[in-house]
């Protein structure tokens, strides 16, 4: 089983932050990626959906990469995540899978009680840092939200351990590109355009 450990912070200048990342990291892709999280109709109390369906859905991932000197290659790809933050650090526990029949799946997202909820567009790129225990690096414009650097390692488990050396690597790198701790976002996207949404 392998666990997703990240954190997102905000960029205010977008172009010294993408030097210097490029300066550190080998770039991989630019991305497009169009998400819907399909949401239980009717929530518990208990903060699980009918059927044990996380509270934060099922998402439909519309992804588009090109890597350097490459074609553009596009997939569809569902996930679903067991969440959790400590002091701003995500850890999830993440399953995903690709899809062709996109509408047949919808309408089996429907039938077992999902609705679309969230839209979410990420335009951006991608690099990676490091050898062993790579760090994958996003820079990511988010419609409705801003610039945001998005750092990620893939870890065999989810002890205290485990978390908090990961957490010191991700620390170590984003000091790297120049951007203080002060930025981590530890909300989840999903809040932040929920609330984004309220708002009108």
């Amino acid at each position: 089983m392998a666990f997703e450990i990240e954190l997102k912070a905000w960029v205010n200048d977008r172009s010294a932050v993408e030097k210097r990342i490029g300066e550190l990291a080998e770039f991989t892709a630019d991305f497009k990626k169009d998400d819907v999280y399909w949401v239980p109709v009717s929530r518990s109390d208990t903060g699980a959906a009918a059927g044990g369906l996380p509270l934060s859905g099922v998402r439909i991932r519309r992804e588009t990469t090109r890597a350097r000197g490459e074609k553009s290659q596009s997939i569809v790809l569902v996930t679903y995540k067991t969440k959790e933050v400590r002091d701003g650090i995500e850890v999830n526990d993440e399953k995903e899978f690709t899809v062709t029949g996109l509408s047949a799946f919808e309408e089996l997202l429907r039938r077992i009680g999902l609705e679309p909820g969230i839209f979410k567009k990420k335009r951006g790129r991608s690099w990676r840092y490091g050898g062993a225990d790579a760090v994958t690096v996003e820079l990511s414009d988010v419609e409705r939200l801003g610039c945001f650097v998005e750092l990620e390692i893939m870890a065999d488990d989810n002890d205290a351990d485990t978390v908090n050396a990961t957490r010191k690597k991700l620390l170590s790198f984003l000091k790297l590109v120049g951007i203080s701790e002060d930025r981590i976002e530890p909300r989840y996207y999903n809040d932040m355009l929920k609330a984004a949404r309220d708002k009108g």
